[in-house]
């Protein structure tokens, strides 16, 4: 869903450990928090007994990714952001390059695209904007980003890790706007966060809320709380909503960071439900229920209407799982030993699991002309089909 072009303008968390890296408010230095530096080994895995089967359909390489550096999907082509500045674009049906550039520094936040224009953030606090694949312009951010910028409607808008928003031209990048949410949090979560389009409506993470801004100038139309700050420490009190999310008519549900799971009716404003959870990663759904990981790596599945826990498995316990992706009658997972788990979404019961390079996965699975596509640290890109 897409903003309509505005009249008035023209046309955290490496390896998915026990370490969490957040931003200082103050010039968005980064730190350390420790969340329990004891190692747990995984359960061993049972034999692998396919149940849905599965084929690898075709592999790419890139150079090493990040685990902020979400790709991006439009229509049947893959972009992908690289820890370098390389971003790539690919024919998800095939795995055929159709382009790769450079944003000319290292990169902070992964791919935002509307198949035209798209966008990456770099560790210089830069938006680098590509049409095509060529450079097209660039743009100074006042603070580090590690969301991936959304292209709408003409325009870019950025979520900054000052918890500051900025809506730029996309023809020319130059600044429409900047909203600043009031201060009062000193710390935010190194992690891709929450922006996204509903309507006409930009709908944004920030802290344990989604708020409903004006795509036109910033204003603020509706604030609805998942989770609010506790704990004795600033690390603690750290509620940041991550990405992904699950969408279905108008109502959106998300993750707060170590806090809680929520759904939000996003042409209202109003909170549903939410219900404590203590994971790192995103969420993702179907029209019964709502899937994601604890920190310690059991998989539940909420009840979408509700909230209340329709089942829960412990069998992939300690091995760091990327955000969930829907697909078919399953569930998917990658991990950081690049295994990828198919689970049933009716119960939780295990279906297949496929390998890649070994490495970890980065980012969470997305589905992308046809292909269920995994992205790992070393680069690799595979795509699977289903039989």
């Amino acid at each position: 869903m897409n903003f309509k072009p505005n009249s008035r303008v023209a046309q955290v968390v490496p390896r998915l450990c026990a370490i969490i890296f957040v931003a200082s408010l103050a010039g968005c230095s980064t730190v350390s928090g420790w969340f329990g530096s004891k190692k747990i080994e995984p359960k061993p895995l049972a034999p692998n007994v396919v149940v849905l089967g599965v084929r690898q359909a075709w592999t790419a390489k890139i150079p090493s990714v990040g685990f902020s550096l979400t790709p991006a999907v439009q229509g049947d082509t893959l972009t992908l952001a690289s820890d370098d500045g390389t971003v790539t674009a690919l024919d998800g049906r095939t795995g055929r390059e159709l382009w790769r550039a450079s944003a000319g520094a290292p990169l902070s936040a992964g791919v935002g695209t509307d198949g035209t224009l798209t966008t990456v953030v770099s560790r210089n606090n830069e938006i680098v904007a590509f049409a095509q694949g060529r450079q097209s312009w660039r743009a100074k951010l006042s603070a580090e980003a590690f969301t991936a910028p959304l292209v709408a409607g003409g325009r870019v808008f950025v979520l900054a890790a000052d918890r500051s928003v900025s809506a730029y031209d996309g023809q020319s990048g130059r600044k429409l706007w900047t909203q600043q949410r009031p201060g009062g949090e000193p710390l935010v979560l190194r992690h891709s966060g929450v922006l996204l389009a509903m309507g006409n409506t930009l709908v944004v993470g920030l802290s344990g809320r989604l708020s409903g801004l004006d795509p036109d100038n910033g204003s603020l139309r509706w604030e609805a709380p998942v989770a609010a700050p506790r704990g004795t420490n600033d690390v603690e009190r750290l509620v940041d909503l991550v990405g992904r999310v699950s969408r279905l008519d108008g109502v959106i549900c998300t993750r707060a960071f170590q806090a809680a799971v929520g759904c939000v009716d996003a042409t209202r404003g109003q909170t549903l439900w939410s219900r404590p959870a203590s994971g790192y990663t995103g969420v993702d759904g179907d029209d019964m229920r709502i899937f994601g990981t604890e920190s310690n790596g059991v998989v539940n599945a909420w009840r979408r209407r509700d909230g209340e826990r329709a089942w829960s498995v412990d069998r992939l316990q300690y091995r760091h799982l990327s955000a969930p992706l829907v697909l078919g009658r399953s569930v998917v997972f990658g991990d950081a030993d690049g295994l990828v788990h198919f689970l049933s979404r009716e119960d939780g019961a295990p279906l297949n699991r496929l390998t890649t390079d070994g490495s970890a996965i980065t980012t969470a699975p997305v589905e992308v002309g046809g292909s269920l596509v995994l992205v790992t640290k070393n680069g690799g890109v595979f795509g699977f089909v289903p039989d």
